[in-house]
């Protein structure tokens, strides 16, 4: 397949660039490397250094001749949508538009999008939430998020573009930036690496659904040949304490680490758990990873390139 990845030099869009590559697949990149890297880049895929928003974009459609478009560039700060809900949605929602009118116009039938499981069921009813489960974003980067897959409905029903929207629980894993993405795993590992001292947001006790980013890779490879026009949740089904990954970390590093708290941020739920049952039945996708093999492989990563 040719196959337009965008953010394919940030931490998810790396991984599923070299997964595509490796299965035979031609790739482009488009990333504006805002907090992306260039050593993420396989260089075997062709890339464009290019804001997603542009409409210069409009030629790389018009050279490409995709066959699927893979959407992860995004503004994917929670915090940072609370500070600045103008900037996210621009990204988010005008960004992800750009991208699905060159689709229309160059006959492009398939989009995968990456979308956010816990950002868009807020606080929870149930645990752990399905698909079906009622959708109140907390945050304006949830809000955009659904915004996109409402856009996404459209976009199917009236001009044909199928999307395969995948709702992520929290990715971790290699090559996850500690300073643009805001990924607990990666900012615990960098200061505990370097001797700093862990700041804890809150209590520590609100919890997450954390997913090593080589099970999400394994969903996006699953996702250019089935489930077309649906929605599936990636998670592993277990909620974790922050507390739990600073104290699992901790014991892999097998050294004692200095921690202090701090307020909870404006815009983060409480608890966050999803449910895989959906794709592990419709397209037999399940998490393979645990917990303690991700966060230590997390590590050595951070362990072997300290710079990152």
């Amino acid at each position: 397949m040719n196959i337009l990845l965008t953010g394919g030099a940030g931490f998810i869009g790396s991984h599923i660039a070299d997964a595509y590559l490796n299965a035979g697949h031609t790739v482009t990149i488009i990333d504006n490397l805002s907090t992306g890297s260039v050593g993420n880049l396989n260089t075997n895929a062709r890339f464009y250094q290019m804001d997603i928003r542009e409409f210069a974009i409009d030629k790389i459609f018009d050279e490409g001749n995709f066959d699927v478009v893979n959407h992860h560039a995004a503004q994917m700060d929670v915090r940072k949508s609370v500070i600045d809900p103008i900037f996210d949605s621009s990204v988010n929602i005008l960004g992800t538009l750009n991208l699905l009118e060159n689709c229309k116009r160059c006959g492009v039938k398939n989009f995968i999008f990456a979308s956010t499981g816990g950002a868009i069921y807020g606080e929870q009813d149930y645990f752990p939430a399905d698909e079906l489960h009622p959708q109140r974003p907390l945050s304006p980067y949830g809000i955009t998020k659904l915004a996109v897959e409402k856009y996404l409905f459209y976009y199917d029903q009236v001009w044909g573009i199928h999307p395969t929207i995948l709702r992520y629980a929290n990715v971790y894993g290699p090559r996850q930036n500690p300073h643009g993405e805001a990924g607990v795993v990666a900012i615990f590992a960098r200061k505990m690496l370097s001797g700093e001292t862990v700041t804890i947001n809150g209590d520590g006790e609100q919890t997450r659904d954390f997913v090593f980013v080589q099970d999400v890779v394994a969903a996006n490879l699953i996702a250019l040949t089935q489930g077309d026009t649906a929605t599936y949740n990636i998670g592993t089904g277990i909620e974790t304490t922050v507390n739990k990954i600073y104290s699992t970390m901790e014991l892999l590093l097998g050294t004692h680490c200095g921690k202090m708290y701090a307020p909870a941020k404006e815009g983060e739920q409480r608890r966050s758990v999803l449910s895989f049952d959906k794709i592990k039945t419709a397209l037999a996708w399940q998490p393979s990873v645990t917990l303690g093999a991700g966060l230590d492989a997390t590590l050595n990563y951070f362990k072997a390139h300290p710079g990152a």
